[in-house]
């Protein structure tokens, strides 16, 4: 009878672990449902938000949605929060968009068009709501950045603030890398003291989807290398004591596994202060498929050693645990 009892004990502790980790489940990759690529992320009101491109055909590229959570394993979807309809000059590949708070504004930056020369119309744009999930509207009726400067495409735009508040665009396609110094209601830039506007500070095997953070002290600078539709497209990372360099190439930290997902990379970083926590936000290609738009937006847990190199990412098809802000 003892026995019976003890082992009933045990069952019920099982059960109830077991029962526990139903509301516990992690999030998954991908995280939402749907073909969406180069995702930017945020923290907002205490909520993880999610902009990613939608992964279509260029022409189809004229929409993009955003996705909420409070935990990152339950996600929102908020459709439509900027079309071309909105962007008079916009009308496809509509980009990589990057989102920013200012003075209770929420500003959302993105490529259209995929001009190939300055020729053509283009760029970089702008749009501003009152809520991060908008609607957005076109803040300039112009591209911010509609012209090739040191070679760089406009596109893969990121805004950048650095530790004084001073807000930076960091963007460029087709291997190079610049990085421009915002005005205040982000309508153009301000020139740096030796009359330039765009500095290239493009490092080693540099290709686009740039992004920087700062971690004690250090500017940490990282982009995506590769083809986007191949399976050599990945992450790479360099460190500097400055946000213009000198950026020397550290070494990959996103990769493909053949056994999980191929072409991981053009990625962003949720950074959890309060907590400590770093998550790689990313897209990958399901195994199953060839077309190069078929690409899915994914989240893993992102960490540094003693000496505050970022390690290899595992990529998972588990993704991370239920985490909330605060």
């Amino acid at each position: 009878m003892k026995y019976l009892f003890s082992s009933l004990l045990l069952f019920a502790g099982i059960a109830s672990f077991a029962q526990g980790g139903k509301t516990i489940q992690p999030s998954g990759n991908p995280i939402f449902k749907g073909w969406y690529a180069d995702p930017d992320a945020a923290i907002f009101n205490n909520k993880y938000w999610v902009y990613p491109t939608y992964s279509a055909k260029y022409k189809e590229q004229v929409f993009l949605d955003a996705f909420s959570s409070n935990d990152l394993v339950t996600w929102k979807k908020h459709e439509h929060i900027l079309d071309t309809a909105a962007v008079k000059w916009a009308n496809k590949a509509m980009w990589a968009p990057a989102i920013v708070q200012k003075d209770k504004k929420y500003y959302l930056f993105f490529g259209a068009n995929d001009i190939q020369n300055d020729q053509e119309v283009g760029g970089i744009g702008v749009a501003v709501a009152d809520k991060p999930e908008g609607p957005y509207k076109d803040h300039l009726g112009k591209p911010l950045v509609d012209k090739f400067y040191n070679g760089a495409q406009p596109i893969d735009q990121f805004v950048f603030k650095d530790k004084d508040g001073q807000y930076y665009l960091i963007y460029g396609g087709w291997r190079h890398c610049n990085i421009a110094k915002l005005n205040n209601d982000f309508t153009g830039f301000v020139p740096f003291p030796d009359g330039r506007t765009f500095k290239e500070i493009t490092p080693d095997n540099y290709v686009e989807g740039p992004y920087m953070f700062i971690r004690n002290g250090k500017y940490y600078f990282m982009w995506s290398e590769g083809g986007w539709t191949g399976p050599d497209y990945s992450v790479a990372y360099a460190v500097s004591d400055s946000p213009f360099g000198p950026f020397k190439r550290v070494g990959k930290i996103l990769k493909q596994d053949p056994t999980i997902a191929t072409g991981a990379g053009h990625h962003s970083v949720i950074i959890n202060e309060k907590k400590g926590n770093y998550y790689i936000v990313y897209h990958r290609r399901p195994l199953t498929e060839t077309d190069g738009n078929h690409r899915v937006t994914c989240i893993d847990e992102m960490k540094f050693d003693a000496d505050g190199n970022i390690l290899p990412v595992k990529i998972t098809n588990e993704g991370v645990k239920a985490q909330k802000v605060k």
